[in-house]
């Protein structure tokens, strides 16, 4: 019997141990997935903290109840490990590690490469390695399979690569990891094969495409469409307030439209692990081929504009109450970069919080889901709790995040003067002054 089909038999049969690298927002909704598919799964990541509350069947994601984990756990289908040694019994590793920016906007490979590292040095014929995690084109190939050839192996002979982009939408209640479809691209038609068969035991509809870099391509056109289409709605924002024009009811308007437009918002700016960041990555990799991605970089500029754009609300909302923004007490709601998750990555609430400080604003926040944030240089900030006192004191009250859990009649009832970023629909009548974008 063939490798190949040897790794069919064990995954079509359910014996085939999953190693999943990375137990975050990706990962653990991943492992979770693949073992209630009946499969033992062996997860690794370098926070200890992460891997001790795993095995004690304790979740410390918001969309991954801990209901799911315990049982997965106490029957040894689930385990974490810090050590990469573990997979050296899986017989396929997805690793969903981050892939952050520096600060000079290029790409951070750190953990791919470090990762990619230690699984080779534990591969074994007949592993398939998928990479998750979202990256330039041409990663996969680049990274992975020097590696694997270095120890001696033959991709798509006696060990399989596959790139198939995450697409998980923390606090989404009704896509997650099983109904939401899947593209795999592996590096030749066996490994294509191998890659769809392993997740098509996780998720309803698998798509295939030609290559890793296909596939690589295809969670940038996702991310790049959103972060362009943001960028628009954003300028427009900006042109509207200018003419003096509601860009909601502009958008609303248009919104009747039952063909050939799709509604995007206006916010603070682009927060999370994708929107922000994947499209830079495409970026990136065109400037080494002598080409400018105008839209993206637009749309970034756009984008990353919004926090400035914000205080500078803040600022003239408070100038009309007769008050400077220095002394004035500045109560930010929300800080997750979109509502009911408990990631800042990407924030623009922290860009906000910083550019008020750096004005002189005395600024609290409260989230429900974050408990302390670390500001741009290093400061660590506090949540404060949320009460009648603490929006009845506030100067002004900057919603960022609309949060379903907040009572937003309360706040509009309690609050002398309120800066909108999300334009939430919750009743517009009460005390408050209310200052949209």
């Amino acid at each position: 019997m063939s490798i190949k089909q040897t790794l069919l038999d064990r995954l079509n049969n359910r014996t085939a141990r999953v190693g999943v690298v990375g137990l975050g927002y990706v990962g653990l909704p991943l492992a979770v997935e693949f073992a209630e598919a009946g499969f033992t799964v062996l997860g690794v990541d370098v926070s200890a903290e992460k891997v001790n509350l795993l095995n004690q069947g304790e979740s410390y994601i918001l969309d991954v109840p801990t209901e799911r984990v315990r049982p997965l756990v106490q029957s040894g289908k689930l385990c974490a490990s810090t050590e990469y040694s573990v997979l050296r019994e899986a017989d396929t590793v997805s690793i969903c590690v981050p892939t952050p920016l520096r600060k000079t906007k290029d790409p951070d490979m750190s953990y791919v490469i470090d990762s990619v590292n230690a699984v080779s040095e534990v591969a074994h014929e007949g592993m398939l390695i998928v990479l998750e995690s979202t990256t330039y084109p041409g990663t996969t190939e680049e990274i992975i399979i020097p590696r694997l050839e270095e120890r001696g192996f033959k991709v798509g002979d006696n060990v399989f690569v596959a790139f198939s982009p995450e697409r998980v939408d923390p606090s989404n209640p009704k896509y997650g990891v099983r109904n939401t479809p899947k593209v795999v691209g592996g590096v030749s038609p066996a490994c294509t094969e191998v890659s769809g068969v392993l997740y098509r035991t996780a998720v309803d509809q698998v798509l295939e495409v030609s290559s890793p870099t296909a596939a690589e391509m295809v969670k940038l056109l996702e991310n790049t469409f959103r972060a362009v289409n943001i960028g628009l709605v954003n300028e427009m924002a900006l042109m509207c307030d200018k003419l003096g024009v509601d860009v909601w009811e502009v958008i609303r308007g248009a919104s009747t439209k039952p063909f050939g437009f799709m509604p995007f918002y206006p916010g603070p700016g682009l927060g999370g692990h994708c929107i922000p960041i994947d499209p830079l990555y495409l970026s990136w990799k065109l400037k080494s081929l002598n080409y400018n991605a105008r839209f993206i970089e637009l749309a970034s500029e756009i984008n990353t504009s919004m926090p400035l754009y914000v205080v500078n609300k803040v600022l003239l909302a408070l100038n009309d109450d007769g008050k400077a923004i220095k002394g004035s007490k500045i109560v930010v709601l929300g800080v997750a970069y979109k509502r009911d998750v408990n990631d800042v990555r990407e924030s623009p609430a922290l860009d906000i919080i910083g550019l008020l400080q750096e004005r002189g604003g005395e600024v609290v926040y409260h989230d429900p889901y974050i408990e302390q944030v670390r500001l741009d240089g290093g400061e660590i900030m506090h949540g404060v709790e949320y009460s009648d006192a603490l929006l009845e004191e506030a100067d002004c009250v900057v919603i960022v995040t609309d949060h379903t859990w907040f009572d937003w009649q309360h706040v509009v009832d309690h609050s002398r003067l309120i800066v909108d970023t999300r334009h939430a629909t919750y009743p517009r009548t009460g005390r408050a002054r209310i200052v949209s974008l």
